[in-house]
């Protein structure tokens, strides 16, 4: 499943057309086209690997899921791996779609599966038809730039979710094992979106730094903003990082800090229960000693248990045992 894009002066001069008219629009010096596969055969990438003269190489790449967020940098193209994300809140899963690009002079080829919406970077393009004028680098910095929004909501999401989680630890009625599992779900999404940010800034300075093909020509300002947006997502993400490592810990202290006072209040009970076992088993020696036998002897054992007890159970309550 492909779609087809041709731009000239400024407006979309043809839509949907087949990939063998490419080249066509191609023979006019003033149009850029974009081109766009949905998990494509290498049959496919062949067809336009001639209309656009890519390498074997990068064709290779384009296949084989997996691939690194990278820029690679050939003769006459540029070929872009980037990621999109999106967050599962109820099992706080992070979700990710492998999305590529050829970059060359007068086109873009795209390329990625079912699981990513390409709508999305369509309508930036759309809303942003003011910046046509640029051609490729126009392209490509939409594909970008919603590639990176998105990656900043999902870090705002994880960003609550784990605002949630630092309510939830000091709830009265405890949630340990809910706090620890979600706390190491949460964790594992961040890693595996640093690991998809964190390369963008290489994309992002190559791009600006080594603009070999005049790839962000007249839109400087504009990859500066990704990129910003890049950093900021980075920063968010190690942050939210350490701020989940504190959760945990945190976590670990309550549990532990509950369980020792949980065990003052046991010991407590525990020392106050042992009195009136003290008590009657003085009392009930095989021996003869005053009150034996009788009525005040049973009086006297009472108000024992009953004075000791009081006693220790205001020592333990004055030191907060109880």
């Amino acid at each position: 499943m492909s779609h087809t894009r041709a731009y000239r002066d400024g407006k979309i001069v043809g839509d949907g057309f087949p990939l063998d008219q490419v080249s066509d629009y191609l023979e006019n010096g003033d149009c850029f086209v974009w081109v766009d596969f949905e998990s494509p055969t290498q049959k496919d990438l062949e067809k336009v690997a001639d209309e656009l003269n890519l390498h074997e190489l990068a064709i290779e790449d384009a296949l084989v899921p997996g691939q690194r967020p990278k820029i690679d940098r050939y003769e006459n193209f540029l070929f872009v791996t980037v990621y999109d994300t999106t967050f599962d809140g109820e099992s706080g899963d992070l979700v990710t779609s492998e999305v590529k690009a050829f970059v060359t002079r007068r086109a873009v080829v795209t390329i990625h599966d079912a699981s990513f919406d390409i709508e999305l970077v369509r309508k930036h393009w759309d809303d942003n038809k003011d910046l046509i004028d640029h051609g490729v680098p126009y392209l490509l910095w939409g594909l970008l730039d919603a590639i990176v929004d998105r990656q900043y909501q999902v870090a705002d999401q994880l960003d609550d979710q784990i605002d949630g989680l630092e309510d939830g630890m000091f709830d009265p009625k405890p949630q340990t094992m809910d706090v620890q599992r979600r706390s190491f779900t949460l964790r594992r999404s961040l890693v595996e979106l640093r690991r998809i940010v964190t390369p963008m800034r290489e994309v992002l300075n190559t791009l600006l730094r080594r603009d070999d093909m005049n790839t962000t020509k007249g839109m400087g300002p504009y990859y500066q903003d990704v990129y910003d947006h890049v950093l900021r997502v980075t920063e968010q993400t190690d942050s939210l990082r350490d701020l989940v490592s504190t959760i945990l810990d945190t976590n670990l202290s309550i549990q532990s800090n509950r369980m020792n006072l949980v065990m003052k209040k046991v010991t407590s009970w525990a020392a106050i229960i042992a009195v009136p076992t003290a008590v009657t088993g003085y009392f009930g020696q095989n021996v003869m000693f005053p009150w034996y036998g009788t009525g005040l002897g049973f009086a006297v054992s009472s108000a024992a248990i009953v004075v000791l007890g009081v006693i220790l159970y205001l020592q333990f309550k004055r030191r907060d045992w109880l």
